[in-house]
């Protein structure tokens, strides 16, 4: 990256991104997303993949979105093939920003089943953004088999990916909710219900759901 010595504001940001103080990290994300500048997306992505506090991730995801797609896509799509975990989450986290379905091809089966919840997380959120039309049972499919693990974090999110998909996911939610595994089969059951009511609370549904699966329910209900 070449800076001119002219490129004063440029230089301060820069340095402000890897300052020791978060507020100061925080206060370079914002100006590097109030005056966007190709030569700075490198160094966005860089950050984002070390920096430790959540609300300047945040912020330099921001920063990202607001560059061009053409400057911050090949980057973020090279990135989720990180040996980071960090790095991957924060790049899927951005493409489900950016939103552009371009971005669709790098959401593999393997980052829907990462073994990092948070990796794992990103990329359901990201694939039920950026799945194309015609494609959704298929990736319910693949999220279903994810049913059942992590905590309530974990469980939450998977289960609003599906029901952004929609519809679509009801097959693959009563095939889950047969499962041999309880913890699968609750969590089935549960997402199947938010399905039905948007509004109902997880926490509500998981419970309700445990109780059913332990008085020996398989969720074999119609709909």
């Amino acid at each position: 990256m070449t800076i001119t010595g002219q490129d004063t504001d440029a230089v301060r940001a820069l340095r402000g991104l890897e300052d020791d103080r978060s507020s100061v990290r925080l206060r370079a994300a914002l100006a590097v997303g109030t005056t966007p500048d190709p030569r700075f997306v490198d160094k966005l992505v860089e950050r984002c993949a070390i920096e430790p506090e959540f609300f300047v991730r945040d912020m330099l995801t921001w920063a990202l979105v607001r560059h061009p797609v053409s400057m911050t896509l090949p980057v973020l799509l090279r990135e989720v093939r990180s040996e980071h975990a960090q790095a991957r989450s924060q790049a899927l986290h951005t493409l489900s920003k950016i939103g552009d379905p371009r971005g669709w091809p790098a959401i593999t089966r393997t980052l829907l089943s990462d073994a990092d919840d948070e990796v794992a997380r990103s990329a359901w959120r990201a694939a039920a953004v950026l799945v194309p039309e015609g494609g959704e049972s298929a990736l319910a499919a693949v999220l279903a088999t994810q049913l059942g693990r992590g905590g309530r974090q974990t469980q939450l999110s998977l289960s609003r990916a599906l029901v952004a998909l929609g519809e679509v996911t009801v097959p693959a939610l009563r095939a889950a909710a047969t499962a041999p595994d309880p913890l699968m089969r609750a969590h089935a059951l549960a997402t199947r219900q938010l399905l039905r009511e948007p509004d109902a609370g997880f926490e509500c549904a998981i419970e309700e759901a445990k109780r059913v699966v332990a008085l020996g329910g398989r969720g074999q209900e119609g709909g």
